[in-house]
């Protein structure tokens, strides 16, 4: 069977996009006030104008404290406008739009947001130097019940696909990896007990919405550290979802923001970058042997996590959308002849948005992207490639 043109009109769920291509959600640093800001809109249209098919809003929060820090959005009342002026945007263009929609619970700075972060099982803050709490049966119910009106919310103001945050040791992932879950209730123990809280929130979320927009996770391949999630665990984990019926498609990531963020952006770490931006207790923790450890080198090879991918898309029926390095026309044909669904990219469509129109159109086969990671400390004051571009 001949497979798809990444760059030819699909479907995802109830969703017409006019191309495979998905802009990850890779955080905007843009909403300094907690707010739609320009700065916002023009971010996601760079992309929607430069050709993706579906670009991610990142990263909406379902309470205060589910927010990494005070400078995000928490969907409800008070931003709904702003997400309305966001998505016509980006709809006027030519693209979807997709949500984020998540709690961060451990990943959490409890310090910043004034409320104490939230996980499965209690532990230490290395971003607040507090106690993070452990979520009573209140806090989960309370938490499911912010998922469906976060849900509803962003339908109201337009969004077309809402990606539910499973990954990287969020609030959900926490549950999932046992070495962040040491409960001995309903919620923790078994592989079923664990998975729980993502079942729950994939249920309720698509419960409301029904077939009014698609549903999406971010689920890890593996999270890079040990008592985290596996492959093994993210094959069950989907087998679950895809027997629920609950969403259309997941976009397969790694790596964990709280115990590895390095696995899931490969290459050189910026240590030095990331400390100047730090709080001073921050940045001396940063330079002792437990903080160089943190940011974990790996080597960089485009579509990194392909090998891992390819597991997943053998056990289960599901879309999926592989993430991971791609840079190049012929990764992301590959890609389709893999049987993915859907191509994501993040660090790519930094330095150059409208690379998919450039791929597209044939006039570049790769991306500038180099990979130093050196975008990733601009996220504390506005997310951005440093690289100049060549003239």
């Amino acid at each position: 069977m001949t497979p798809p043109d990444v760059f030819a009109p699909a479907t995802l769920g109830p969703v017409r996009l006019r191309n495979r291509t998905v802009k990850a959600a890779t955080f905007e640093g843009q909403a300094p006030e907690g707010q739609v800001t320009d700065g916002l809109v023009d971010y996601h249209l760079a992309v929607a104008r430069g050709g993706v098919g579906l670009t991610t809003v990142a990263y909406l929060a379902v309470a205060p404290e589910g927010r990494t820090h005070r400078e995000q959005i928490v969907v409800g009342p008070a931003t709904v406008g702003g997400l309305t002026r966001l998505a016509d945007a980006v709809h006027e263009a030519g693209a979807a739009i997709a949500g984020q929609v998540g709690h961060a619970g451990p990943v959490a700075n409890g310090r910043s947001n004034g409320v104490h972060a939230l996980s499965a099982s209690r532990m230490p803050s290395p971003l607040s130097m507090q106690m993070i709490r452990s979520a009573t049966e209140a806090d989960l119910t309370r938490i499911t019940r912010a998922y469906v009106e976060t849900a509803r919310t962003l339908v109201t103001a337009g969004f077309d696909v809402l990606e539910l945050h499973m990954a990287h040791s969020y609030l959900i992932s926490s549950f999932l990896a046992p070495g962040l879950n040491r409960r001995k209730d309903r919620w923790g123990g078994s592989f079923e007990n664990r998975s729980r809280l993502a079942r729950q929130v994939a249920r309720a979320v698509r419960e409301e919405v029904g077939g009014a927009v698609a549903v999406t996770a971010k689920a890890s391949l593996g999270d890079g550290f040990r008592g985290g999630v596996t492959t093994e665990e993210c094959i069950d984990l989907l087998g679950l979802l895809e027997a629920d019926g609950s969403v259309d498609a997941v976009q397969l990531s790694g790596g964990s923001s709280l115990m590895n963020p390095m696995y899931l952006f490969r290459g050189e770490a910026p240590v030095r970058e990331f400390a100047a931006t730090m709080p001073a207790l921050v940045r001396w923790g940063m330079r002792t042997p437990v903080g160089r450890g943190f940011l974990k080198e790996y080597p960089f090879e485009e579509a990194y996590f392909r090998e891992k991918a390819l597991r997943v898309r053998a056990a289960v029926s599901l879309p999926l959308m592989l993430l991971g390095g791609i840079n190049r026309r012929e990764t992301m044909e590959q890609a389709m002849v893999d049987g993915f669904d859907f191509v994501a990219m993040g660090r790519a469509l930094l330095r150059e948005p409208d690379l998919v129109a450039k791929l597209s159109a044939g006039s570049q086969a790769t991306g500038l992207c180099i990979h130093c990671n050196r975008c990733m400390p601009t996220i504390y004051t506005g997310t951005r490639c440093p690289v100049v571009t060549p003239v």
